[in-house]
C-alpha cells in the first residue's frame, strides 16, 4: 500500500478518542535550539537524554550524536529575533509494536508467526520523529507513563531524536499505551490500549496550560512561541490551543482521522478556520465535501482554509492555494512497501518542512510524497521516518538518474554539501536491550 492511498495513514486513525492530550505549561526550549552544522558534519552530542534532563548515560552520546540534523532546512529564513522552536505539538505518545512478513490475518484458535517485528514510540511521536529528522527545531508536549515503557518512548525521543519534551511531563501510576499494528496482504489491523491521563493539578510547576480546568490561552508560554504548530483535528472536539497559537503567529497545519460519528461535517472541526493548511486523504476529503473526485474536493475544501492538500495514494497529491489560484499535482514515488505505519505523519511533516522554507507548491508536494515513500520501507512508524542522509542517497542513487530527475531537481540545490554516505540514523527497533559492557579501564 502506497502512502495516501485513501485510507487513514497515521499511525492511529482510524482510532476512538485517543487519551487526554495535554496542553503545556511553562517550559524552556530543549536540546535543538542551535543552529545545525553542515550536512556531513557529526554536531556535539549535548546532555540531554537521561529521563528527568541529567546527563546523556554513556552509551547513548554515539547514537545522540547520530541524531541531530545534518541539514537545517530553515537556516536561510529563520529571523534572529524569532521562536526557538520551529514546530510545537502535543497529544498522545503510544508504544507501538509492530508484526510484519504476515501471510494473512491471524486465524482465530491459531498461533501465527511474523518474520519481522519492531518497536518504537508512537502516537504523537511518529509526527515529531519526522519533523525532528527534517532539522526542525521540534517540542512536544506529551504525558509519559512512569513504566519501563514510558521511559524508553522519552529516550528514544529525547536523546536519539533531540526532540524537545521540556514541556512533557511523566504521570507516576500511569501506564503507557500500547498499540499492537500487525501487517499483511498490504494492509494494517492494529489493536491498542490505553487510560486517559489523569489532568495536572492546578497550581502545581507544571500544571499551567493543562487540561482539568486548568487552561489558561492567554497564560504566557501556553502554547509556547512557535513557527508552525501542527495538529490532528477531531470533529466535535474543542482544541483551545490551537486558536491560542494562531493568535500569536504560529502556522497551523493539520491532517484529521475518521469521522467516528458519520456526519462528516466541516463545521463539527471547529480549528478549522485557524489553519493555513489542511490535508486530509481523499477519501476524508470527499467525505467531508460532499464531492466524488478528490481533486473537486481540494477545490471545495479551499474556501474554508487557505491551502487544501489531498493525498491521492499512489497518484501522489493534490493541493489548491486559495490565496493565489494555484494548483498543482505531483504523482507519488512507486516503492515495495515494508510497513505504512506513520506514513501520513512523514508526508505532513515534510510538506511543514518545505512549506517553512518558503518552497514552491509542487516542490513541497514532491518531497512530502518522497519522504513518505521512503518511510514504507522500514519498519514502524517514528523510526521510519527518513533523514537527509537518506533523502540524499534515494537522489545520488536514484532520483537523478531515473524517471523522478526533472521533478526533484529541486533537491540538488537544498542537499548541496551534504554528504549521502553518512550513517542513516535508525535507531535498534527494540526495546530493552542492555547497554554493551565497557571495557575495564
Amino acid at each position: 500500500m502506497a502512502p495516501g492511498d485513501g485510507q487513514p495513514l497515521s499511525s492511529h486513525e482510524p482510532t476512538p478518542p485517543h487519551p487526554g492530550q495535554p496542553v503545556p505549561g511553562d517550559g524552556q526550549p530543549g536540546p535543538g535550539d542551535g543552529q545545525a552544522p553542515p550536512c556531513g558534519e557529526q554536531p556535539p552530542v549535548h546532555g540531554a537524554g537521561a529521563v528527568g534532563g541529567g546527563l546523556a548515560h554513556p552509551w547513548q552520546a554515539p547514537r545522540a550524536a547520530l541524531s541531530r540534523p545534518l541539514l537545517d532546512p530553515l537556516a536561510a529564513v529563520r529571523a534572529p529575533d524569532g521562536p526557538s522552536r520551529d514546530v510545537y505539538l502535543t497529544g498522545t505518545v503510544f508504544l507501538d509494536i509492530i508484526f510484519t512478513g504476515l501471510d494473512s490475518a491471524p486465524v482465530r484458535g491459531t498461533e501465527s508467526w511474523a518474520r519481522g517485528m519492531g518497536s518504537s514510540p508512537g502516537g504523537i511521536a511518529n509526527m515529531a520523529t519526522a519533523l525532528a529528522r527534517l532539522g526542525l527545531r521540534t517540542s512536544l508536549a506529551a504525558a509519559f507513563g512512569d513504566d519501563m515503557y514510558g521511559d524508553y518512548c522519552r529516550e528514544e525521543l529525547e536523546a536519539g531524536e533531540g526532540i524537545d519534551l521540556s514541556l512533557s511531563h511523566t504521570v507516576p501510576g500511569w501506564h503507557s499505551p500500547v498499540t499492537v499494528s500487525m501487517a499483511y496482504e498490504g494492509e494494517r489491523t492494529m489493536i491498542s490500549h490505553g487510560h486517559e491521563a489523569p489532568p495536572r493539578k492546578a497550581g502545581s510547576p507544571e500544571g499551567a496550560g493543562s487540561h482539568g480546568g486548568a487552561y489558561d490561552p492567554e497564560a504566557p508560554g501556553c502554547p509556547p512561541p512557535s513557527t508552525a504548530c501542527v495538529s490532528s483535528l477531531v470533529p466535535g472536539r474543542a482544541q483551545e490551543w490551537i486558536a491560542a497559537a494562531a493568535r500569536r503567529g504560529s502556522r497551523i497545519f493539520a491532517d484529521v482521522g475518521w469521522d467516528e460519528t458519520g456526519r462528516w461535517d466541516l463545521a463539527a472541526l471547529a480549528e478549522l478556520p485557524h489553519c493555513e493548511a489542511f490535508l486530509p486523504n481523499a477519501v476524508e476529503a470527499m467525505r467531508y465535501t460532499g464531492t466524488e473526485c478528490p481533486r473537486a474536493a481540494a477545490h471545495a475544501l479551499a474556501e474554508y482554509v487557505p491551502l487544501a492538500v489531498v493525498t491521492l495514494g499512489s497518484e501522489g497529491a493534490y493541493a489548491v492555494d486559495a490565496r493565489t489560484g494555484e494548483a498543482a499535482h505531483v504523482p507519488g514515488v512507486a516503492v515495495e512497501a515494508l510497513d505504512t505505519t506513520g506514513a501520513g505523519d512523514v508526508f505532513v511533516a515534510g510538506f511543514v518542512t518545505g512549506s517553512l522554507a518558503g518552497w514552491p507548491l509542487a516542490e513541497r508536494l514532491a518531497f512530502a510524497g518522497l519522504t513518505a515513500a521512503l518511510s514504507v520501507q522500514e519498519f514502524g512508524g517514528s523510526l521510519s521516518a527518513p533523514g537527509w542522509p537518506e533523502i540524499a542517497a534515494w537522489w545520488r542513487g536514484v532520483g537523478a538518474h531515473g524517471p523522478h530527475r526533472a521533478r526533484y531537481a529541486f533537491l540538488e540545490r537544498i542537499l548541496a554539501g551534504c554528504a549521502a554516505s553518512a550513517p542513516p540514523r535508525r535507531a535498534v527497533p527494540t526495546l530493552g536491550f542492555r547497554p554493551p559492557e565497557q571495557p575495564p579501564s
